[in-house]
């Protein structure tokens, strides 16, 4: 057995690996004192902007920031972490005459992240020292030998072999120049040799051997054995160092690690990978607040997922959920409670259903538990209750497409032109004019009113069930209401999706960044109009006195039309009816995924840097394309149907990082991505959408073919068939779901949560056996306990299942641990 670290792995891989699957969730808020520049110039503002980076890799940047010392970024961040690393860093970037030049970074070091996890926190900036900026690691040899010299004297020497490194950075966007020195280092010693320089390679292959005396010569009759003697031991050490080769301009340190000698006293060959590390451990720091602080909020997770076949009793129970009677009884359920200030504790569950197609009966059996406990009909779905979390999941998962189709063209459009709409007296700046401002905000209301209204065709099925569901349950729980039908469905698409939507298009990916403040207000004025547009309960004239600002009463009552009311029910009809809709179309022009790429042009036989070009990569449901320039013609296009394979592409093939190909005719399309996380999403989007394609290849060829065969197996023919598998893409699957990946993260909730899990154990047995006297009830207040027995049961059953699989941790865990020095569990070395 052994461990693979992978951004993504198909669901239900039932095989032999534990998978280590990492992601990055969290908001870049602000900065707070920011001191650019030192002298003069220390308090002038300065436009900055923020950047995460993955070791050295950047892998996230925010927008620029207005003039502002204290700026305020406000930028969500998540992305699936494809690779090992150490550090996770934040940098701050700051404009000078004529580049950025950085303020200053916060660098945590990935064990230490869980202690940030989920909560804002502020960090001091620490300055960016060239010496600390370091990533890769290192191959090393070493063995004592025997020497025998001519007068029959015994030299003792070192034997130090370079092997190889892997992981060093990019520079200036290129594959390094590596070179390493070796130096034996002691009290009164300092001997350095040197490798030779590696071109364009993050992965170089030195395997290169130097020679050291590490002991004085003795004569051979005095010395029977072969033993080193013990003061050289404890003082002297290995030292490598990495650097890149700047041939005109400095060299640029890579990194470090320094091995005691010592360590050869028990094996007479050591040889190990090491973490390279920064001059001095990066433990230079300036004083607090000199450079500034950030506020951050950071959640790193990281699921150690097993084989499939590990979780299939958990799999099963949890499936069985939607028809366990009553439905507080089931083990979805019972997560749900005793996780229910988790507001992320849902999410794994609502995927693991909506997988295999059990979404629907367990939201419309939890809903009607929560319509049972709803006394008033105007209260419906008002509260953050395990039925309207499920919702908004689902709604997120299933309805990014929809949102794509119906907002983001008008959401565009609204924060390119950047009019303003500001209509509260208050607020208004000089020269406003308050009408012209109405006016402005009444057109985009209604331009956002409208694409919604109009688009029940483009609503994904599923959402359509659901809504269907929740209302023919209100209608039977409140049969005396006409209007709670309408209500049960607009609480939701309207409140919880479209609105919320319009408020924070950033976190629906709808737009790139956090809106400017201007424009967030806009966003603002527009989303609160929809919220009350869509709600019918609200869309009678008795009810514009719930607005609290009276501009806002006035500016609604000029959509207090009757054709209004009728376009919100018909669209509510619509949505929730069982008519069968088919596709607009619309959808087949949605941007997916765009973005800058460097392209290697096709059909060319050179090799070279010239061959690589910038350009403007997007993809829709139909087509991948390229263009010269953002918004500009497109240069080629591919339809997406003509697609058979899209995979990784070695570095040696480009002497490149980041590389993937699109395999579509006879020439494959190789691109290079910014950065490993956009790599990684590239691959995965162009893979589902071209998952159903028929004639994809069943095997590739992972590099490039130059001189007349292929680089990766010496094949001579460039249409033969390829050297490597192809990656599975699942065929029948919901939105690329890794079910394993979700029953860890559940079994990881009912872990964490065992006290809790103890407790409600403990209420279903007291209140079995007293029959729930009041005092015993307040107790357990928190639980919903409907059969005391069948909850007693199933928990039963989750601690059972539990325990096996807390087993089977322990048992692959310990199979699977990588050795201590090897590529996969590095030594963390010393450095100077």
């Amino acid at each position: 057995m052994y461990c693979t670290y992978t951004a993504r792995t198909m669901a239900e891989e039932d095989d032999t690996r534990i998978r280590i699957l990492q992601s990055l969730r969290g908001k870049i808020c602000q900065a707070k004192n920011l001191s650019p520049f030192p002298g003069p110039n220390r308090l002038r503002d300065q436009c900055t902007y923020c950047t995460i980076s993955l070791d050295q890799e950047e892998v996230f940047r925010t927008k620029m920031s207005e003039k502002n010392l204290s700026p305020f970024y406000g930028e969500d961040f998540y992305f699936e972490i494809p690779r090992p690393f150490q550090y996770l860093s934040f940098y701050v970037y700051a404009k000078s005459v004529f580049s950025y030049i950085p303020v200053g970074k916060v660098a945590i070091r990935k064990e230490d992240l869980y202690k940030f996890s989920g909560k804002e926190h502020w960090f001091c900036l620490q300055p960016v020292d060239p010496n600390s900026e370091v990533q890769g690691k290192v191959h090393l040899e070493m063995r004592l030998n025997e020497l025998i010299t001519e007068n029959g004297s015994v030299c003792q020497q070192l034997v130090v072999r370079i092997i190889e490194c892997q992981g060093l950075p990019l520079i200036n966007g290129q594959s390094c120049d590596s070179y390493a020195t070796v130096s034996l280092v002691g009290p009164a010693r300092s001997d350095q040799k040197k490798t030779k320089v590696k071109k364009k390679s993050s992965d170089p292959q030195f395997d290169e051997v130097f020679y050291f005396e590490v002991t004085r010569s003795s004569s051979y009759t005095k010395k029977s054995h072969f033993q080193v003697e013990e003061e050289d031991i404890e003082k002297l050490e290995i030292k490598v160092d990495l650097w890149n080769n700047g041939n005109l301009a400095q060299d640029v340190f890579l990194g470090e690690t320094r091995v005691s000698v010592k360590i050869l006293r028990n094996d007479s060959i050591h040889r190990a990978w090491y973490l390279l590390q920064p001059k001095g451990n990066g433990t230079k720091s300036s004083k607090p607040d000199d450079l500034g602080s950030l506020r951050l909020n950071v959640t790193y997770t990281e699921d150690n997922v097993l084989p499939s076949v590990c979780y299939t009793s958990l799999r099963t129970l949890l499936l069985k959920s939607p028809e366990v009677k009553p439905i507080s009884a089931s083990a979805a359920h019972i997560l749900g409670d005793i996780c229910r200030e988790r507001y992320e504790a849902v999410l794994p569950v609502v995927r693991l259903l909506l997988h295999h197609n059990r979404l629907v009966p367990f939201v419309s059996a939890i809903a009607e538990l929560e319509l049972l406990q709803t006394q008033e009909a105007n209260t419906i779905f008002r509260g953050n209750s395990l039925a309207t979390r499920c919702i908004d999941d689902m709604m997120k998962i299933v309805g990014r497409s929809y949102l794509n189709v119906t907002l983001k063209p008008v959401l565009d459009e609204i924060c390119e032109s950047n009019k303003s709409c500001e209509i509260d007296p208050v607020k208004l700046k000089e020269g406003d004019n308050v009408e012209v401002n109405k006016e402005n905000l009444q057109q985009y209301v209604q331009k956002v009113f409208s694409s919604i209204t109009q688009s029940s065709v483009s609503c994904p099925p599923l959402m359509c069930d659901v809504f269907r569901s929740l209302r023919q349950m209100a209608s039977k729980r409140f049969p005396n209401d006409p209007h709670v039908q309408y209500s049960a469905v607009s609480s939701f698409v309207f409140l919880r999706f479209f609105a919320v939507a319009v408020l924070s298009p950033h976190t629906f990916q709808l737009r790139p960044h956090h809106p400017e403040p201007e424009i967030a207000r806009t966003l603002t004025l527009i989303s609160k109009t929809i919220q009350t547009l869509g709600s019918w309960g609200s869309l009678s004239k008795n009810k514009l006195s719930s607005f609290k600002e009276s501009y806002m009463y006035e500016f609604f009552k000029s959509f207090q039309e009757d054709k209004c009311i009728e376009e919100v029910k018909k669209f509510l009809d619509e949505i929730s009816s069982n008519v069968n809709k088919e596709s607009s179309g619309v959808e087949d022009s949605v941007v997916l995924k765009e973005g800058e790429v460097h392209k290697r042009a096709q059909g060319r036989k050179r090799i070279g840097k010239k061959n690589f070009k910038k350009r403007w990569l997007r993809v829709t449901h139909r087509e991948l394309s390229y263009h010269k320039h953002r918004g500009k013609e497109a240069l080629c296009i591919i339809l997406v149907k003509n697609i058979v394979a899209v995979e990784k592409l070695e570095e040696n093939a480009f002497t490149r990082k980041n590389m993937f190909q699109v395999i579509h005719g006879e020439k494959p399309l190789y691109i290079q991505a910014g950065n490993c996380v956009e790599a990684s999403e590239w691959i995965e989007v162009l893979s589902q959408l071209s998952r159903c394609n028929p004639g994809r290849l069943s095997t590739f060829h992972p590099s490039a073919y130059l001189s007349g065969s292929w680089l990766c197996c010496l094949a001579p023919g460039e249409h033969l068939p390829g050297c490597k598998p192809c990656s599975t893409v699942p065929v029948n699957i919901q939105l690329d779901i890794d079910c394993d990946r979700e029953i860890e993260r559940i079994f990881s909730l009912f872990s964490s949560n065992c006290s809790k899990l103890q407790k409600m154990e403990d209420a279903c047995a007291t209140i079995a056996v007293y029959q729930g006297p009041e005092k015993e009830q307040e107790d357990y207040s928190l639980f919903t306990i409907q059969d005391p027995k069948e909850t007693f049961r199933t928990i039963q059953d989750i601690r059972q299942v539990l325990d096996h699989l807390q087993e089977q941790h322990v048992i692959i865990g310990s199979s699977v641990t990588a050795q201590y020095g090897s590529l996969d569990n590095p030594i963390v070395g010393k450095s100077s």
